[in-house]
Formats: C-alpha cells, structure tokens, sequence
C-alpha cells in the first residue's frame, strides 16, 4: 500500500557549547542551532485504502475497498461505472499555499483517471485506457496563493467495466493535516541489468532490460547522453545512422533519485537496403496501399500497375491452409497475369525502383490462427518461404478475426531470425488500439524493435475514445488525430505511426475522408497546424504517413486519393 516519505526529524546540534561562570553572570559560549526544513509527504490520507474507504466519498455507492487485487499492502478501491455514473471517488486534501505537488497512482482494469481540481491555478488530470497489470499514473501541480485544500479524484469511464486504484500520493509539503503513519524510505534504484539489443533496422535499435524492483522509470543513455525515458523495461532508439555502432547505457529512477548507469552494451544498425537481400529501406515518412488481388468492382490492376506514390504496398492476401498458422499465396486469375514469374517480375520491378511490397495476412474475410508454438513456427516458415518464392520484402498483419499477442510475437521475432530487417507493418482496427491491454497493442509493443509501421483502419468504426477523454466520431480531422495521439502516447515510435483511410467512398462502408482532411491530421500532428478542436501536446514530426484500402479503389477514383495526399507525407518534416 502507500508507503508515503518519512518526516525528516528536527536536527539541533549543540556545538562547543561552554558554560563560563562570571561574576554573577553565566554566558553560554559558542552555542549553536539549527533546524532542517520539514520534508515533503503524501498529504493523501488512507491513499492506499488499508482502511476501507475512510477519507473518501465516492457517488452512488460506485466504490468499495476490496483486498484483490492490491498492488501493495491488503487493500484497493475497486470503481464500478453504471449508467450515468462514472464511479468517481474523491477526497479532501489538504496543502499549503503557492507549492508544488507530485500526483500520482497506480491503477488497474478499464479507464481510469487521476486528478485534483480547486487548486487555484491549473487543475490538472491524467488518464489510462486501461490495463491488466498495475499501472502508474503521475503528474504535477501548483496551489495557488491562497488555496489551503484540494480535491483529489480518480474515476472510470460511462459504461465501461470497473477500474482498480491503489497506493495514491500528492507529495509534497504538509498543508496542516500531516500524512499516514508508519511511512518506509523511498530508496534510490539499483542499476538495470540484462541489458541487450535486440534486432536493427537501418535507423534503430531496440533495447530490453531486468526490471528494477523499486523503479517507476527508465533513463537510456547513448554514448554518455541521455536520449530518451520510459517507463518500461524496453525502449527503441531511433533517428540513427546506417550500419553504425552505437553503445547504450540504462538506469533506473523514481522519486529518491536515478540509479548509477547499467554497464554498457553495444550494437550495430543495418546497412542501407534494409531488410536483407535487395529490400529498399522505407523512407522517412512513407504512403502505404493495399493492392488486390481479386476483383470486386474496383480498378483491376497488375501490380506494375500501381501508382508511384506508393512506398509500400500491402498484397492483399495470403491465404490460410488446413496446419494452423500456415499461409500460402494464390495469384487470383482475374488479375489475367500470363503467369507467376510475371508477377515475380512485377515485385522485382518494384523493389528496384524502391519500393517495399509485402504480404498481407488477414482481412474481412481472411483469418489465420496462431495460438500455439507449432502454428508459430508454421506461420513464420511459410511466411519465409514465401518471401524467398516472391521476393516479398516483408509481412502486414492485418487479422481482424482476434489474436493471441504471445504467439504471435514467437511467429513474428522467429521471422526476423530468418529474414534480419523486413518489411514489419499492421493494420489494427480502431478498438484493437483503444487500449495498451489490447492484443494487437500489447503485439506492437512487443515486436517494437523490430516494426515498421501501424497503420491503424480510421474507417468501418464507431465512435472512439481520444487521448484527450473525450469521444470522437468518424469522418473527421479530430478523430485522426485524438487516436492516433493514443499510440503516440502508449509506447509506439512516432515512425511508427500511420493513418489509414479508404481511397473512395466506395473502399469502406463509412469514415471515408477527403483526402484534404487527412493532409490537415498529419499537419496537426508533425506541425501543430490545421488541427481541428484537438490539439496534442505535443508534434511527432517523425510520423510514418499515411495508408490506404486500397490502390484500385484509389484508380477507380482517378488516384485522387495518392495524388493528394503522397506528395504531402513525402513532404512532411
């Protein structure tokens, strides 16, 4: 439970102190004294809920102090939404005036939010879309010149299932209402161990470590200077040089201080080309397309056939056989290629002029089960095969069937042990990317090192929830970029963030865009300009590009889609 910062005891030293008797008088000589300033505390009570739910009000009976899960200690607060009710749960706090405070929880289950409002300057809250373990939440405040309590929250979210909360702090200076008794040390970290880097790219270079028992977070060091931090045990370092060696060091840190640095490991980015063999690298910020091969009413198109706009191009689909996790590939016969080795001679030509064509697995109607090492080892042979066979550069998951994130990773990482620096992307839909818990998140984050680029399906959607708390419907600028800033914000490289969006009215039942909407998204996001009522925080000038379902459509619609929007990403900063 909260173990809240011990009270530094008042410190009176009585130096030399000498006691001369005069006539009729004493004088104390070389008398000295001092006092250390008190030291900052939790000035939440029962922030831990060890003793129900004693200094909290929660609405409608919507909270309860239950004894699992608890992160620390025999207690947690356990919110249950219903209805109009969002299970918020507040308390009074006590604070002193114009000071600073650290907020922070740990919380578990569905959305959940952290915040304090009636600070007198700038009330602050922080959110989570959820997760099956503990996770922290933190941020900061000031009161105001004349504030002498606040009011700290957490809730859920309407109609979602409960969330979890445990060990809150609002650390700092004592207000008058003191802190919980019994509080442990806050230790500074040991140093990470384990440190290892995983498989490069031609600009990066993924990074895993131990976990530290007591560490909220993590400093990566590149030859001596910090370059980033994170909360995990993993990290990417990107924007780095071809075929370069680079040494990396980590430490741990939480409110104590930073640990002393990891030792040092070293490795080595991959020649341009990427990908092995005559694999181009993927530009900067690149336009994604899926091809068809089948017909259904749209443009008919050979693969020389597609637009030069593309960068990459997703062949739409493999096809699953009876050994789970297999996959071959069918060259459909409507596409009237005179034989295999001309659309082999197709992907070559491609390839030379530089561009990635890999294969896509899934679909609306396609599925493949990996949920087994045996189905694992399955996809990732018959995937290889097919990538020597063809000549693909790589492979697009693109399953909206459900996916089993572990075995899929084995499938994935036993692919790049095969085929070092291929073509990695993923075509996720909008609830598959809602939340860090999600499989398909929880599969990007674990392949982080070795992606390329998701370009999550902005269309066949409902209404979604933003970074910003609030909910979006489809078919605008503010839906783009508020779900996107979630992925930007939940673990993944800007680099590897995409947009994806219909070529036509006709390649989606709905969420189809102009494609003067999506260049003002990736505005708002790479430039902070043409943003609609959302705007981030923050730029990601490094945002991969864009993606579209698909080349033929876009031909059907006179390649309006590629010939607006390609120029703009190829011209992104």
């Amino acid at each position: 439970m909260t173990t809240p910062a011990p009270r530094s005891p008042r410190r009176r030293r009585l130096a030399a102190g000498l006691a001369v008797v005069t006539t009729g008088a004493l004088t104390l000589a070389g008398l000295t004294a001092t006092t250390a300033a008190a030291a900052d505390i939790n000035v939440a009570k029962n922030a831990g809920f060890e003793s129900g739910l004693s200094n909290w009000t929660c609405s409608a009976g919507s909270g309860t102090a239950v004894s699992s899960p608890a992160r620390t200690g025999a207690g947690a607060l356990r919110g249950t939404p219903s209805g109009q009710d969002n299970a918020r749960c507040t308390q009074t706090v006590a604070v002193k005036p114009d000071s600073t405070y650290a907020l922070s929880g740990w919380f578990q289950g569905a959305y959940a939010y952290l915040g304090v409002s009636g600070t007198g300057t700038t009330d602050v809250s922080t959110w989570t879309p959820g997760a099956s373990s503990w996770q922290q939440l933190s941020t900061s405040f000031r009161t105001g010149a004349n504030t002498t309590s606040v009011t700290l929250y957490t809730h859920g979210w309407y109609g979602q299932s409960p969330y979890y909360a445990d060990d809150l702090r609002v650390f700092g200076p004592d207000g008058g209402g003191g802190t919980d008794p019994g509080p442990d040390p806050v230790v500074v970290p040991a140093a990470p161990t384990g440190l290892a880097v995983g498989s490069p790219t031609t600009t990066s270079l993924g990074l895993t470590w131990s976990p530290v028992s007591n560490a909220t977070g993590y400093n990566v060091y590149r030859g001596g200077t910090k370059v980033l931090s994170t909360t995990g045990a993993s990290a990417t370092v990107t924007g780095l040089t071809a075929d370069t060696s680079y040494s990396f060091q980590v430490t741990a840190t939480n409110a104590a201080g930073e640990s002393v640095k990891s030792s040092s490991v070293s490795g080595r980015t991959a020649a341009s080309g990427g990908g092995g063999g005559d694999n181009p690298a993927v530009p900067k910020h690149a336009l994604t397309g899926y091809w068809q091969n089948f017909d259904n009413g749209a443009t008919v198109q050979k693969l020389r056939d597609v637009q030069a706009q593309y960068d990459i191009i997703a062949v739409s689909f493999a096809d699953s056989t009876a050994t789970p996790g297999q996959i071959v590939f069918n060259l459909d016969p409507a596409l009237k290629y005179g034989s295999v080795a001309e659309f082999k001679s197709d992907i070559a030509a491609k390839k030379a002029a530089g561009k990635s064509v890999v294969i896509s697995v899934g679909g609306e109607k396609g599925n493949v089960t990996i949920n087994s090492d045996a189905s694992a080892t399955a996809f990732a042979n018959s995937a290889y095969a097919l990538m020597q066979e063809y000549g693909f550069s790589g492979v697009d998951i693109d399953l909206e069937h459900g996916i089993n994130s572990t075995y899929l990773t084995k499938a994935l990482r036993q692919l790049q042990a095969k085929a070092p620096g291929y073509v990695l992307t993923m075509a996720p839909q909008t609830i598959d990317m809602q939340s860090t818990s999600s499989e398909y998140f929880k599969l990007a984050l674990n392949v982080k090192d070795i992606l390329t680029v998701v370009n999550m399906q902005y269309y066949n959607s409902g209404s979604m929830m933003g970074c910003d708390q609030k909910v979006y419907s489809q078919g605008s600028v503010d839906f783009l970029t508020a779900l996107a800033c979630i992925q930007l914000e939940g673990g993944l490289d800007p680099s590897q963030v995409g947009i994806g969006v219909p070529a036509s009215t006709r390649g989606a039942g709905s969420g189809y865009v102009a494609p003067s909407v999506v260049n003002a998204a990736l505005d708002c996001l790479t430039r902070g300009t043409n943003c609609g009522s959302f705007k981030p925080a923050r730029t990601y000038p490094s945002l991969r590009g864009a993606m579209t379902w698909s080349t033929n459509w876009d031909a059907t619609a006179g390649n309006a889609w590629s010939n607006a929007v390609g120029p703009h990403v190829h011209n992104l900063p």
